[in-house]
């Protein structure tokens, strides 16, 4: 049996935040509390939203202890914050960290035998939906607001804590190419480089079938098409990466992820790499380790990546074609092609032991240990 889990609704399209008052107001809820960024308020881009939700006389608070990588400090923070506003819904503007935030203090505000944020790592057995949330991504890649995934560091600890949750899926996304225009160039490549990871991941993981297998084949073809157009700003750019990231992610939600993500989540929690980078230099050199256990799903990335004349070549060279179509993307849009600057020789037993550990892993293709995944750190050095 499979199962498949999406948003209520979403809206799609430039001035698609102009929807929330209605969502809002149509559901019955009566205040409002903001989980955004610093970064985000800062520069003007959450007031975007919460300018809306002034003219619609809906009350608010903003909540915005939130760091890149959030933390179980910051979800504790954003419990006492929601209880204090005495708020009955969220709004989360911005990217994985907004939202992901948002998803942890929704679950243990309807769940309260949750409250230590530790118990949320895997699959949490909660019995009730989070709290109603209203994700409006910033950034073209996490796509957290359509997923049942969150991911919280465990800063004692140096890891990330991978949460998956049927009941943390925000009722109302709202993707708005419009909140993502004032993301600089490196974000940009970065968080869309993560989507294209989520994408191909999702396309070869063990939990994958046909119909996730359609979004994924989809995205990838969206994402190859626009990111690049995405970095120098293009309006269409935009817009296709608005919507290639969200496809992606209503696949891989559903079907998991694999090694990509277990060795990169390990660095934003030691290092506190940006997660879309560390994506983006480990994806060519898994792919390649993975390649004799994906059948003939590279033929199938190869094409959705443009490269032509994919059904004349061997199987040998259609994989490469497929990874080398990544590389030149990545190398297209500024992304380090190791991990020289980031990884310390010294802590590559704990990555690779995190990197095994983490709950993406299983959902690998080609079955590794902790020994092999030292082996792929070091190649990348």
């Amino acid at each position: 049996m499979n199962r498949f889990v999406l948003n209520e609704t979403s809206y799609h399209g430039a001035g698609a935040i102009n929807a929330i008052p209605e969502e809002i107001e149509g559901r019955g809820f009566k205040k409002v509390l903001v989980a955004s960024d610093p970064d985000l308020i800062k520069f003007g881009v959450t007031d975007k939203v919460t300018n809306v939700l002034y003219q619609a006389g809906i009350p608010y608070e903003i909540f915005s202890d939130i760091k890149p990588n959030p933390t179980i400090e910051n979800v504790k923070n954003g419990v006492a914050a929601f209880k204090a506003c005495k708020a009955d819904c969220i709004v989360a503007i911005g990217g994985g960290s907004s939202m992901d935030t948002a998803k942890a203090i929704g679950i243990i505000i309807n769940n309260p035998d949750f409250a230590d944020v530790r118990s949320l790592e895997g699959v949490a057995p909660t019995k009730n939906k989070c709290v109603p949330i209203i994700a409006v991504p910033t950034t073209a890649g996490t796509a957290a607001e359509v997923t049942i995934n969150y991911v919280i560091t465990d800063a004692e600890k140096n890891r990330k804590m991978v949460c998956v949750d049927v009941h943390d899926i925000p009722v109302v996304a709202v993707v708005d190419p419009e909140m993502m225009s004032t993301m600089p160039k490196g974000l940009t490549a970065a968080t869309g480089m993560d989507a294209l990871t989520h994408a191909i991941e999702g396309y070869i993981t063990k939990g994958a079938w046909e119909l996730s297998d359609m979004f994924h084949l989809k995205a990838i073809e969206v994402i190859s098409k626009y990111l690049r157009g995405a970095v120098d700003n293009t309006k269409e750019g935009r817009e296709g990466m608005a919507l290639g990231q969200y496809i992606a992610g209503m696949g891989f939600s559903n079907v998991g992820l694999g090694l990509v993500h277990s060795m990169a989540h390990p660095l934003g929690a030691l290092y506190d790499t940006p997660h879309g980078v560390a994506n983006a230099i480990i994806l060519p050199t898994v792919m390649e380790y993975n390649a004799s256990s994906t059948g003939e799903k590279y033929k199938d990335i190869a094409k959705a990546m443009g490269v032509a004349d994919v059904d004349n070549m061997s199987v040998e060279e259609y994989r490469k074609a497929a990874i080398d179509a990544v590389k030149k993307l990545s190398e297209d849009v500024g992304i380090p092609a190791d991990l020289k600057e980031i990884v310390k020789e010294e802590d590559l037993q704990f990555l690779a032991q995190s990197a095994f550990d983490d709950a993406c892993r299983p959902g690998n293709p080609r079955d590794t240990s902790v020994e092999e995944i030292i082996e792929l750190y070091k190649s990348l050095l």
